[in-house]
């Protein structure tokens, strides 16, 4: 058995030929009823994954309903006209299907896969709860208690508290803005809401439908035509709203959690969407800055200090904007140095181009967590999705690898100076104000919150 200190010298072999990606077959098509279908055939196991996407989430309703596309989601799958909450879920049963329900700020989706042999019986159910769903007042009422509990529990969890906070920060007046709704307004909430917001946003000319599996399109094609013949609306009214305020200087936001013996450290700045021509740039830099783990950020607070387990950098694109989070979980007393380091790799990638060696790594990582991300029918479905929901160029994925390998240490340092933006960066800290609220200063004027969002 070679020893410790053989392991260590040995030379790492160079990496191999990176491998082409066989792309499945792809069909679009768009029903006279206004629904858009992606099909793509995969015949590796004898099964299907399917999503059907609304192009309508939360924001379309959080400035009057806070969350209301999330409670939709919840409750839709509940009954129907002619199915019980009951016989749907033994219908799954009988199918051996799998069905969820979920809502994100821009978007809602009923997730569903089985047998391919089955996919005519479960293209049914879908399509009945996507018309038919009744939204059963008792099943509303289990779903609201089981919200409030819900945020009960994450009003005294850092990592939410923080996220919420830096959203409300970054977006100001805009829908963005509200991450969760308070308990008083998810007590307020009405069956007739949900209705209405289903009525108004499941509707065929807002949804995309993405299924990848196996089976032969055309016969897929037919079986979804079928399935959702009677479908009918038009698209939903969607309104406009001015674009968040850019931050001019920096911003400290400690939100008091009583006891607290640690905190949550966010640091964040306003971005850009999938469709921005800078996008692949800024993910490659965020990829050396934290996105990575052998990031800058994670060799420095990490490995080097010893302040946390597992800081992380993340660019979050929305429909409408974007933003940047750096974040990180660390004893009381290293807030301040944690900042200090979190913005002094910001100020590195901003003032110095990365090294070739450093570069061509972040590259080989990007490119091989994507062609990681290729390996089930369902990952296939989910970067199909991001490419339709963002109206991508068709070519996208095919082209993905390519483009990442051709960038360059002058567009890292261009997106870096762009958007890792550390002179205007809002910060959260999420801990006991008395422990945390001076080292939080030294990197800006300091509002103190408490755990429901009220300014003390």
């Amino acid at each position: 058995m070679a020893t410790t200190t053989q392991v260590v010298g040995e030379k790492v072999p160079a990496l191999g030929t990176e491998r082409a990606v066989e792309w499945p077959q792809r069909t679009r098509r768009r029903l006279s009823n206004g629904l858009e279908v992606v099909l793509a055939e995969s015949h590796t196991i004898p099964k299907f994954h399917a999503q059907l996407i609304f192009r309508s989430g939360n924001a379309v309703a959080s400035l009057t309903v806070p969350g209301l596309a999330d409670m939709v989601a919840q409750v839709v799958r509940t009954g129907t006209a002619s199915r019980s909450s009951r016989k749907i879920e033994e219908g799954l049963r009988r199918l051996g299907a799998d069905l969820a329900c979920s809502a994100g700020a821009d978007s809602s989706a009923i997730s569903f896969s089985g047998l391919a042999e089955f996919s005519s019986s479960v293209l049914e159910l879908v399509a009945d709860l996507a018309q038919h769903a009744t939204f059963p007042k008792d099943e509303f009422e289990r779903e609201r208690r089981q919200r409030l509990e819900e945020l009960r529990i994450e009003r005294t969890t850092p990592g939410f508290l923080a996220g919420e906070r830096l959203r409300k920060e970054l977006f100001g007046a805009h829908p963005y803005s509200i991450a969760a709704p308070t308990e008083m307004q998810v007590e307020q909430y009405r069956q007739e809401q949900l209705i209405d917001f289903y009525d108004a946003n499941y509707v065929p000319a807002n949804a995309l439908l993405i299924a990848v599996g196996d089976f032969p399109s055309d016969k897929m094609l037919e079986e979804i035509e079928r399935a959702f013949a009677g479908w009918s609306g038009g698209p939903p009214t969607r309104p406009e709203f001015p674009a968040p305020a850019k931050a001019a200087g920096r911003r400290v936001s400690v939100v008091h959690l009583p006891g607290a013996v640690q905190a949550q450290v966010l640091v964040g700045n306003l971005a850009i969407t999938r469709r921005h021509p800078d996008w692949m740039r800024l993910t490659l830099a965020n990829s050396i800055y934290g996105g990575a783990f052998n990031s800058r950020l994670v060799m420095n607070i990490r490995e080097q200090k010893g302040y946390t387990y597992s800081p992380r950098s993340t660019v979050y694109p929305l429909r409408e904007h974007g933003y940047v989070n750096v974040h990180a979980a660390v004893r009381n007393e290293v807030v301040a140095a944690t900042l200090a380091e979190i913005l002094y790799e910001l100020d590195r990638m901003r003032a110095v181009p990365v090294g070739e060696q450093e570069l061509d790594d972040a590259r080989n990582y990007m490119s091989g967590v994507f062609s990681l991300g290729l390996g089930t029918q369902d990952a296939v479905g989910g970067q199909l999705a991001t490419v339709y929901l963002n109206e991508l160029p068709e070519d996208y994925l095919e082209t993905y690898r390519q483009k990442i390998r051709a960038l360059t240490a002058e567009d890292v340092l261009t997106a870096a100076r762009k958007y890792l933006d550390s002179a205007n960066a809002q910060i959260v800290v999420v801990g006991d104000a008395e422990q945390v609220r001076e080292q939080a200063a030294l990197y800006g004027p300091v509002k103190v919150f408490d755990q429901e969002g009220n300014a003390k």
